[in-house]
């Protein structure tokens, strides 16, 4: 990650008042609502300007998805005995929540690169607020989600997917707020971590892959026994993933997009208030 670039017109919040001291004074009479939503758009802009200089960096991260859905999406056409069209439009729906979760995951693990070489540190001493700085890098989190989720469902038309235009947008809104929250998460356990920084992905590991399969993204959870069936009940990503899928079949009056909303929110919420107090603490 680059050196933050000098930030005149910024100011600080209660973590960074001391460093920002100057900035603050000299913008004392803008509304402290206004001051952060620059900060954010800033941090958003920023952050943004590396995916933009090098866009195949976010594709490359398509690789994994790609492989579940050519290899792992034939298998499961095979042993549904449904129309391979009919299987695709109920698994790429699952595949785009699959890019969700990995690509916020791994906001964690850039700021890990960033307390490693020092310029997170750099970061937390210019003047803006630090809750910026989070909410700044989780909406960036959303072009690249985009991006790649587009690609993913035009390499599944070919072979039958079928694309609503209005299930398309409302789903990526909804992958969004979760992307948001889910990434703050992720952010969160950085901090916690920075002195040990394998144990962040011994956290990474243990819960992504219980999430991936426990939302039925991948498989039917109604076909597992019923302690699976439990555990998804209480999973967040089950209720998203039943959103996208009512989505993309165009049902989009579903009480499954309700859920996945109210999940998806809920996350972004919890996300949020625990990655913004933890990088004040910072």
């Amino acid at each position: 990650m680059n050196t933050i670039d000098t930030l005149n017109t910024h100011t600080a919040d209660t973590g960074s008042a001391q460093q920002g001291g100057a900035a603050t004074s000299s913008r004392g009479n803008v509304p402290g609502r206004t001051r952060i939503l620059a900060d954010i758009w800033n941090v958003f802009v920023r952050e943004l300007r590396p995916v933009m200089r090098d866009p195949f960096s976010a594709l490359f991260s398509l690789v994994q998805p790609l492989v579940f859905l050519g290899l792992f999406g034939p298998l499961l056409v095979a042993s549904s005995g449904l129309p391979a069209a009919e299987t695709l439009q109920w698994f790429v729906p699952g595949i785009l929540v699959m890019v969700a979760l990995f690509g916020t995951a791994s906001t964690g693990a850039n700021l890990l690169g960033e307390m490693q070489s020092g310029s997170h540190e750099r970061t937390l001493v210019a003047p803006l607020a630090r809750s910026a700085l989070l909410i700044g890098r989780s909406l960036k989190e959303i072009v690249p989600l985009a991006m790649q989720g587009l690609i993913v469902c035009l390499v599944a038309v070919p072979f039958g997917f079928q694309i609503n235009v209005a299930g398309l947008v409302i789903g990526f809104v909804l992958l969004a707020i979760f992307g948001i929250g889910f990434g703050a998460l992720s952010y969160s356990v950085a901090l916690a971590c920075r002195e040990r920084d394998w144990m962040f992905w011994v956290i990474h590991q243990t819960l992504i892959f219980p999430l991936m399969i426990l939302s039925g993204m991948l498989l039917p959870i109604e076909n597992g026994p019923d302690w699976m069936k439990a555990a998804a009940a209480v999973n967040p990503l089950s209720y998203v993933v039943a959103a996208e899928r009512a989505l993309f079949a165009g049902d989009l009056g579903s009480i499954a997009v309700l859920g996945g909303f109210v999940a998806a929110i809920v996350t972004a919420v919890i996300g949020l208030v625990v990655g913004v107090r933890s990088i004040r603490k910072a």
